[in-house]
């Protein structure tokens, strides 16, 4: 099998060359996809997460030394975004754009400065850890974000 699908999705579509900050730019990518699933219909923000933490396995597990998490593979930051994106989907009258950037600045925070757990599996090489830093980040972007919704109004 060509290796081409594996690394366009593990690419995202592309956005893992970006010539700077490639997962800013896809967090920044999933973030207005995200924005669309939910203007067209917010449960798909539950659905999508799956679906590309389900492809990025299915990739990088045909993508031979991946395991280090190269800097162009950025499905890991598309799912972890429209994780901390789920929120929005049981406060939907609350998703204003500043919400939304609430989500990117805390999804990228936690990306970035890796704390624990998001560390524990930042230390693996192999795919868990590839797919797993950022899962868990977007985890913590969504408890952040959830305590925000609330203390912003309930």
């Amino acid at each position: 099998m060509s290796e081409a699908l594996p690394r366009l999705l593990a690419a995202g579509f592309g956005l893992g060359h970006a010539p700077r900050a490639a997962g800013t730019a896809a967090s920044l990518a999933a973030l207005l996809a995200g924005w669309a699933q939910f203007a067209l219909f917010s449960p798909l923000l539950l659905v999508s997460p799956l679906l590309a933490v389900l492809l990025g396995f299915w990739a990088l597990a045909r993508l031979p030394g991946v395991e280090a998490d190269p800097s162009w593979v950025v499905i890991d930051e598309i799912a972890g975004q429209w994780l901390a994106l789920a929120p929005f989907v049981f406060a939907p009258h609350r998703a204003g754009p500043v919400g939304w950037g609430v989500a990117f600045v805390l999804f990228r925070l936690f990306d970035i400065a890796k704390p624990w757990p998001v560390r524990i599996f930042d230390r693996r090489h192999d795919s868990l850890g590839v797919m797993g830093d950022d899962l868990c980040a977007g985890a913590l972007a969504a408890l952040g974000l959830t305590a925000w919704l609330i203390w912003r109004g309930g």
